[in-house]
């Protein structure tokens, strides 16, 4: 993704949600806060006079219901709802929301949502190109972890893998290893399936990063990796058909 900051809104009637966010909001680089609003009504006039990429907003407030107000729209920003009540989760999916926050909300869950926000923006700048071409445009595209009390910027283009080691994982790219605490399910759910591929239950690998393969292992960034018996249907499956696309950048050599 470029460096062009997202710029958002908070839109929520409890202050202390709104306080919260804030904080997170300033914490993270990539993210540009343009006000907070304590009701629909604000927010409505807000976006009347600025752009907005992405709203962060409550689901039960006075006058309107969050979602009731995003219908309303006729050109709304990406949205993250937030709320205290799981009933609303399904509604928030079905209009098509980044991600659902239930309150109390953590930091990690917080960052979870934005490198969505940031992974939904890559697949909406290449939506026509191939995979092997989108590879090469990943230089531009990142995602942040919380490492040794501040926040890292990583460009998924340097990323070689990603092992899981309990509640942390450890991201090596082409310059540095990144441990933060982090499971790797859920960074996988951030990752475009396009470029990145879970081999294994403990890894996932960059697919235009690959030196080689066979059929029980990758090799990678100097390191031989297995193929879990879970998923070696689908990574070979998907390896070979990368393997015959003519002149592609991205061709694994098998082994």
């Amino acid at each position: 993704m470029p460096d062009k900051k997202i710029v958002c809104l908070v839109v929520d009637d409890e202050p202390l949600a709104m306080s919260i966010l804030r904080k997170y909001i300033d914490s993270v680089e990539v993210l540009q806060l343009a006000g907070c609003c304590a009701n629909a009504v604000e927010a409505w006039q807000m976006l009347q006079k600025t752009h907005i990429d992405l709203l962060f907003l409550d689901i039960q407030m006075p006058q309107i219901l969050g979602t009731d107000f995003i219908r309303t729209l006729k050109k709304a920003p990406k949205v993250i709802f937030t709320t205290a009540y799981r009933k609303y989760a399904v509604e928030g999916f079905e209009l098509d929301a980044v991600d659902y926050l239930l309150k109390p909300i953590s930091f990690e869950r917080f960052l979870k949502a934005v490198n969505k926000v940031l992974q939904t923006d890559i697949e909406l700048s290449y939506p026509s190109q191939p995979a092997a071409e989108k590879n090469s445009e990943l230089s531009g595209s990142c995602l942040y972890v919380r490492a040794n009390r501040e926040m890292v910027k990583i460009l998924l283009g340097d990323i070689l893998y990603i092992e899981g080691l309990s509640d942390y994982v450890k991201i090596v790219t082409t310059s540095k290893t990144i441990v933060t605490k982090h499971l790797l399910s859920s960074l996988e759910e951030t990752l475009s399936r396009e470029s990145f591929v879970r081999i294994h239950r403990s890894f996932i690998i960059a697919i235009a990063r690959i030196n080689a393969y066979n059929a029980e292992s990758i090799h990678i960034g100097g390191r031989e990796l297995p193929i879990g018996r879970l998923f070696k249907y689908n990574v070979l499956g998907l390896l070979n058909e990368n393997a015959l696309i003519p002149n592609g950048k991205n061709k694994a050599r098998k082994k």
